[in-house]
């Protein structure tokens, strides 16, 4: 790839899957440079000078499509500045929108997943604007086979698709027991369940807090370490309130990616109900943890658990089976380390950053270097 000197990767906002794309891209011999459309998390010492950060579009505004022509005008400044070699963008109607209504190619646009499986289907303008996006895109980015199936449906061409999951450190996330979390709660001798997805309606964490609510009632030793923030953080606070077990419940809030290893160490069992994801990294994390897992029976879930096999699915949605399914692990499974073992398996054999990083690069390289077409030989 030595006709690559500069790569713009431009996002949303900094999230911890932007640390990582970041860090590694770093870590080669390109010329990386950072660009957001909205700056909600901080990013200071987030990257080392190899990543050369710059000003965000929307200071301090959420983005909305009003205004485009300005955005669009000030990419295209950007772009005349910098002179990149490729532009790796997303979500898709935001970030890749913005990026294809510029004119930019080549064009590598990543989905983040819900962008295609939920966004593309809002309103007759979002599923232009999925359309238009993708139609001026040299290459799609997806972490899982539902999203390939979804960009299909808007008639992107399959050769053009790349999937990998995004990955996480397996030297990071691994089996082991820490018991510092568990200790200060007193939480010593109970069964101790984990969520920690976003407090957002498609993540349905209030499922979760309601089937809990039904199995400490049944089985008092069952306690939640509850992570995350979100616009529904007080409904489901009412929920344990109103049902008197809140101090059942711990409500850990954010907590930084260092601290994460030892949540997962600290767990009997990790809940997702999520409503719809690609490959869930906090599922990955569970998984290369050695955590047995109970999530929602999802595509994107179902590419990642085999029930019974490494993990368990319930029906999404469904409250009650969640409860079930979470009785029947703690009476009968609780111990079974076959689980545990399958699951640090499938990590190890699906969830390697190191690897899947070099898809990434490969896709790059397609994009940049396509191989000619062979005499003789047609469509």
């Amino acid at each position: 790839m030595k006709n690559l000197k500069r790569v713009l990767y431009f996002s949303r906002d900094y999230s911890t899957h932007d640390h990582r794309f970041l860090t590694s891209l770093s870590e080669t011999n390109f010329e990386v440079y950072y660009l957001r459309l909205e700056n909600r998390n901080d990013i200071s010492g987030s990257f080392t000078d190899k990543v050369n950060i710059l000003p965000v579009l929307k200071e301090g505004k959420p983005f909305n499509y009003t205004g485009l022509a300005k955005i669009v005008n000030i990419l295209q400044k950007i772009y005349s500045q910098i002179k990149p070699d490729l532009v790796h963008v997303g979500p898709i109607q935001s970030c890749a929108f913005l990026a294809a209504l510029s004119g930019f190619s080549p064009l590598v646009s990543m989905s983040w997943g819900s962008d295609l499986l939920v966004d593309s289907e809002k309103n007759n303008f979002m599923r232009w604007a999925t359309k238009y996006t993708l139609g001026r895109s040299s290459l799609l980015l997806g972490d899982c086979q539902v999203v390939k199936e979804k960009a299909k449906e808007f008639g992107f061409p399959e050769e053009k698709i790349i999937l990998f999951p995004w990955g996480i450190d397996l030297n990071l996330f691994k089996p082991g027991q820490e018991t510092c979390l568990r200790d200060r709660l007193g939480w010593q001798d109970n069964f101790v369940l984990l969520s920690l997805r976003s407090f957002e309606k498609i993540y349905g964490v209030e499922v979760v807090a309601r089937a809990v609510v039904r199995v400490v009632t049944m089985e008092p030793n069952i306690r939640l370490i509850l992570l995350g923030k979100g616009s529904l953080e007080n409904e489901i606070k009412d929920i344990f309130k109103q049902s008197g077990i809140i101090d059942k419940i711990f409500f850990g809030g954010s907590i930084n990616q260092s601290d994460l290893p030892a949540i997962y160490q600290s767990a009997d069992l990790y809940l997702s109900a999520s409503y719809s994801d690609g490959s869930s990294v906090s599922l990955m994390e569970a998984l290369a943890s050695g955590l047995p897992v109970l999530v929602s029976d999802i595509p994107g879930n179902k590419e990642w658990i085999e029930n019974g096999k490494n993990g368990w699915l319930f029906k999404s949605g469904d409250e009650e089976d969640l409860a079930r399914m979470i009785l029947e692990i703690y009476k009968t499974k609780s111990d079974d380390q076959s689980i545990r073992l399958a699951a640090r398996m499938t990590a190890l054999k699906k969830a390697n950053w190191d690897l899947n990083f070099q898809k990434l690069l490969n896709a790059y390289q397609n994009v940049l270097q396509p191989k000619p077409m062979k005499e003789g030989i047609s469509g």
